[in-house]
């Protein structure tokens, strides 16, 4: 974590003094330390790590960049420490706090000006949006066991077996090739199902002539994966196979014209410029993709409205589908990391149109 406390105060407006981070993933990053509690305070010239006695143990033996505090009375030590720094205003995550915990550090600091403004937010949203080479490599670990997983199912699926029975087995192995968690609760669904691109899992059997979208990651040492892959099962029909190749060939074009500097609203055109004019307009209705780290869905996203520009460092799916109401769907989700020169797909499972 060397650095991006420092990182921080480089971002951190002229009239900002202090900032008070208390989410779990915003604690990690800046940390190195896992926890269900605790507050950072980063100031212009210190940095303090506020922690309750079930964590100060193993605060001492982690965290670097700051000084670990043994929580006692939390109001009472912020109350202290913007004092002695002579805070007058301080920035929390908009992001993560609610309207309550944000009006009870105001109350906490009568004499500090707790601000509104998202600026700060977005700022720590962009220096987590560019991975460093560990986060790559936690993130590549992750997908290893997704891409895994995928291979494995696909000698589990059967005409007959339940779309819960096959997210639960995805979970079992996924947990047990060294997963933390899931990195998200699966989408398994099919026929009918497959329509709903964000359906769970039920107890509806997979069908003959039916296609089957899993959506679907795990975590790895806080850090995310996420891929999808829809498959079919005993045959398809002419409009299932053309359907199919569509989100193919919108994804592959997509990952294409991903570059360091390009426009994410661009990339999304690419994609959906190609569905609707294949005749799917209007059945392509979510963006083409998010970033990916220690939250599943960060910032920024490939969509038709988000103007930022590419970065090295980025990681962010490329995700096109199309879902024909009461028929069914498809969707196709590969992880890219952006370099300066070129792009390199995180996913290495087959694309191609699997029949089981």
């Amino acid at each position: 974590m060397s650095g991006r406390i420092e990182n921080l105060r480089k971002v951190m407006p002229r009239d900002v003094d202090a900032v008070i981070i208390v989410s779990a993933q915003n604690r990690y990053y800046f940390t190195g330390m896992r926890s269900s509690a605790g507050t950072l305070l980063v100031t212009r010239d210190a940095s303090y790590f506020i922690i309750d006695f079930r964590y100060i143990e193993l605060a001492r033996r982690t965290v670097q960049d700051s000084e670990v505090i043994l929580q006692d009375k939390l109001e009472t030590q912020l109350r202290e420490l913007a004092r002695r720094h002579g805070v007058k205003t301080v920035a929390v995550e908009t992001t993560y706090m609610t309207v309550g915990e944000k009006a009870r550090i105001a109350g906490w600091l009568p004499d500090v000006d707790v601000l509104e403004s998202s600026q700060v937010d977005s700022a720590i949203l962009g220096l987590r949006a560019r991975k460093d080479q560990k986060e790559l490599e936690l993130i590549q670990a992750a997908q290893k066991i997704t891409d895994d997983c995928f291979t494995h199912i696909q000698s589990f699926i059967k005409v007959g077996r339940t779309e819960r029975e096959v997210s639960l087995e995805m979970l079992r192995y996924m947990m047990e090739q060294g997963a933390e968690k899931l990195a998200f609760e699966t989408i398994c669904v099919s026929g009918v199902n497959s329509s709903l691109p964000h359906g769970v899992p039920s107890d509806k059997p997979i069908a003959a002539g039916e296609f089957l979208t899993m959506d679907f990651g795990a975590m790895v040492g806080g850090y995310c994966s996420d891929m999808t892959r829809t498959v079919a099962v005993g045959h398809v029909t002419d409009e299932m196979d053309r359907l199919y190749h569509t989100v193919l060939d919108a994804q592959l074009k997509a990952i294409a014209a991903i570059k360091a500097g390009e426009v994410f609203s661009k990339i999304d055109a690419v994609a959906r410029d190609l569905i609707y004019g294949a005749g799917y307009e209007g059945c392509f209705g979510h963006g083409l993709g998010h970033s990916v780290g220690l939250d599943i869905h960060e910032e920024p996203r490939f969509s038709p409205v988000c103007g930022e520009h590419c970065q090295p460092g980025m990681i962010i799916t490329v995700e096109p589908g199309i879902y024909l109401e009461g028929k069914f769907g498809c969707r196709i989700e590969d992880m890219v990391y952006i370099t300066e020169d070129s792009v390199l797909d995180l996913t290495h499972s087959p694309k191609e149109l699997i029949i089981l």
